[in-house]
Order: structure tokens, then sequence, then C-alpha cells
């Protein structure tokens, strides 16, 4: 680890074990299109999207010379007790990208789990103001992901440490995806109770989407109990599921929507929640207040990122650029699934996609042996996301069928270098 004697382990990295850190062959020192650079010398192909949020690509210059003007013109201006027009551009054009005959006002954030914090306020506060104070308890799914915030990471269903770090989940509760029975009796046995319903369309987790069938059911509970319905599509949104938001798809659209990531292109701590008209009007006719504000959030630079990204998908027609990658995807997984053995399946829909791979006995890849298929992956070319048995993909909208083809070769390789690498040790025991 040649940072080590370099005095480079100052930086205490997220989620990286403390035996990886200081490596640099995990130091990125710079990215353009769909390549990353490493400290290593190394130049690999992007599988991930950055953490899922490059959808049109790095280094894209109209973006950056958006954040450069905003930082010469304005530096620093706040949403915090004061108002600034970039501001105000940005969340008209969010409104408009969301749809203004639903959508009406926007809180900006500065990243998803602090979003889902805010989306938590926003649906108790929005109940007290009807006179139901109540309403305090807010149900997610099990195996979702919201952040790692104290609010987000109560709403997240995975088990990620939340007791361990002391995180109140008194007024949550987690049902399970794509089962309507399960949320029936929930909201049988409390509905008076429940502020909001909060779901990704599809599970970050897994790459689940959610089914027509759940989401008509959904919608169907909210109209007879009350409850706000909440779209997470931090993940999902600016294209990564076929359409802009995967929310536009349903046949009702949700209370609140909340985006990040894709915002604005991977450029600034950024996050969104978009609230519709019924939301917004019942604050601005109380003349309310919601308690909450971020030094951050609603920043000149933020604000001119997210309309240069918003401009950048139009004009490059990005949904469609997705759409077509997708359908490439469906017959390349596909195949994948039938040709390699240990591909055990695939998820997803778009460009947001998981494969599924198993142990040499047959049984779903232990999770404790994801991350040296994810380095096997890595060696032969390639970054890509671990993920629930396997891995994860999410290439960006903008790859080219060459692009397609080489990720999924590094793929194939990589497997069958773990594949390889999992036998000898077994034979050495």
């Amino acid at each position: 680890m040649t940072g080590t004697l370099k005095g480079e382990r100052a930086l205490w990295p997220s989620l990286l074990a403390p035996a990886q850190q200081g490596d640099d062959e995990l130091c990125a020192v710079s990215a353009q299109g769909v390549r990353v650079r490493f400290a290593d010398g190394r130049e690999l192909l992007c599988g991930s999207s950055g953490l899922w949020n490059t959808n049109i690509g790095y280094g894209n210059r109209v973006i950056a010379d958006a954040a450069a003007e905003a930082l010469r013109e304005a530096s620093y201006l706040s949403v915090f007790r004061y108002e600034n027009v970039y501001a105000r551009r940005a969340a008209a054009a969010l409104v408009d990208v969301c749809g203004a005959e639903h959508y009406q006002r926007v809180l900006f954030s500065t990243s998803g789990g602090a979003a889902n914090d805010l989306v938590m306020k926003v649906a108790r506060h929005y109940h007290a103001l009807r006179g139901e104070d109540r309403r305090r308890i807010v149900v997610g799914l099990r195996g979702s992901y919201h952040g790692l915030t104290f609010g987000g990471f109560a709403l997240t269903g995975d088990n990620l440490g939340q007791q361990l770090y002391g995180v109140d989940q008194r007024l949550v509760r987690h049902v399970t995806p794509n089962d309507t029975a399960d949320i029936g009796a929930l909201l049988a046995r409390q509905g008076t109770q429940v502020a909001a319903v909060v779901v990704e369309p599809v599970l970050g987790s897994g790459a689940v989407p959610l089914t027509e069938d759940y989401i008509a059911e959904l919608l169907r509970l909210r109209a007879r109990y009350g409850f706000l319905l909440v779209a997470d599509e931090v993940a999902t949104g600016f294209g990564r599921t076929g359409s802009f938001f995967a929310s536009q798809r349903w046949p009702g659209q949700p209370d609140l929507l909340v985006t990040s990531k894709g915002l604005t292109n991977g450029t600034s701590a950024a996050a969104a929640v978009v609230a519709s008209h019924q939301v917004a009007d019942a604050f601005t006719d109380t003349g309310a207040l919601l308690s909450h504000g971020e030094t951050q959030a609603g920043t000149p630079v933020t604000c001119a990122t997210i309309l240069a990204t918003i401009e950048e998908m139009r004009r490059l027609d990005a949904v469609a650029l997705g759409q077509r990658l997708s359908a490439r995807l469906d017959t390349e997984l596909t195949r994948l699934v039938d040709e390699e053995p240990r591909v055990a399946g695939t998820t997803g829909m778009g460009c947001f996609r998981a494969l599924r791979v198993s142990a040499a006995d047959g049984s779903p890849l232990p999770q404790t042996e994801v991350p040296a298929l994810v380095t096997a992956i890595r060696d032969a070319g390639a970054i890509v996301h671990p993920g629930v048995h396997g891995i994860q993909l999410f290439p960006a909208l903008t790859y080219t069928e060459a692009e397609l083809t080489e990720l999924l070769e590094c793929v194939r390789t990589g497997i069958a270098a773990y594949t390889e690498n999992s036998a000898r040790a077994e034979a050495a025991t």
C-alpha cells in the first residue's frame, strides 16, 4: 500500500475495509466519458456510473462550465431564510420535468439520505396541519436503501448496523416488497397512524422492480387510508429506468418525489424533494413554516449544475439512448444467464441491472464472497457495484454498443477468474 508510506492514510473512506484503505488501485485520479484512471496507472471502464450518478458520463463540459460560471458570478448564496435566482430557476425546471400538472414546489437538500430525513418531516407536518397529529409512522420496504443519515438510516430496510448506532426506528415499519397482503395487514392495524409510505420504484440493493400490481395496490391503499405516497427516485431518476422518472409510468403519481444522484450528473452534493400541489398547498394555505435547512442546499453552483444537467439530458436525448441500451441489455444479459453456469439470474430494468451469481455447489454466492468477485471483474478491466449474491450494473445512458460489449466481456472474464481462484483456494484447504 504505497499510500501508507506517503502519509496518505489521513483519508477515512466510506464502506472500504481498513485493509484496503490507502491502496492506489482504489484511488481514482481522473475520469472522462465512461472511464476512470487510478493512481496505479490503470484506466478502467466504469460500469457503475460513478455511484449510479454520472448518467451521461464523466467530464461533461456544459455542466462544468455552468458550475464555473455560477462560482464566479455568485460564489455562495443560500435558500436559508433567503432565496436566490439559481434556486428559483432550478426548482421551476424540476417541476417542469416532473410534471407541473401534479407537482408544484421543490425543497432542496444535499444528499439522498438528508432528503429522506426531510420527507419524514414534511409528511408528519402535513398531517399535523390537517389535524391528524397521530399520523407519525413512516413505512418502508424490507431490502430498501434510503441513506445513512439518522432518518434515512431508520427507513433503510437492510440491516446495516442501525441497532449498533442507536438509530431510532420506533416510528418506522418495514413490509415485504411486492407483497400486497403484508402492507394491507399493516395498514389494517395502524393505517390511521401512518404518515407516509416510502418506496424505491426499483429497490437499490437488489435491483428489484416494484410490480404493476403492487403499485396499483399502493395507490388504492393511499386513497383508502390517506397516507402520503413517496417515490424515492434517488437512484431511478434521470433516465435510469427508461423514463425521466420511474414513477411517471405509474397510473397515479406520488405525493412526494425524491431525486439526487443523476440530478447534477454527479457533479454537486445536491438532492431535491418535489412536492405535489396537495402537499404544497397545505403549507401555503396555513402559512406553516417547515423546520428544515441545510447550508449547502440550493446554492448557485448546485442549481446551475441541475439546470445544465437537465438541458444536456434533453440535448443528448438521453432517455431514448437509455431505452436503446436497455433493449440490448435485455438480450445480452439473458444470453449471459444461458451461457454462464455461474450466473443464476438477472433482475432490474432499464440501465439498472443486477446479476445473481452461484457458488460452486449451486447455492447463492455468499455475501462475503461478493468483494472478491467485484475485484476479479475490476482486474479484468471494469468497475461494477457489489449486489445481493452478485453484482450490479449501471452503465451510463451514453454507452456505445462497443462499450457495452466491453463491459460484458469484462464481467465474463472476471466471473471465470473468480471461479478459478476460488476453486484453487478450495483445493488448497
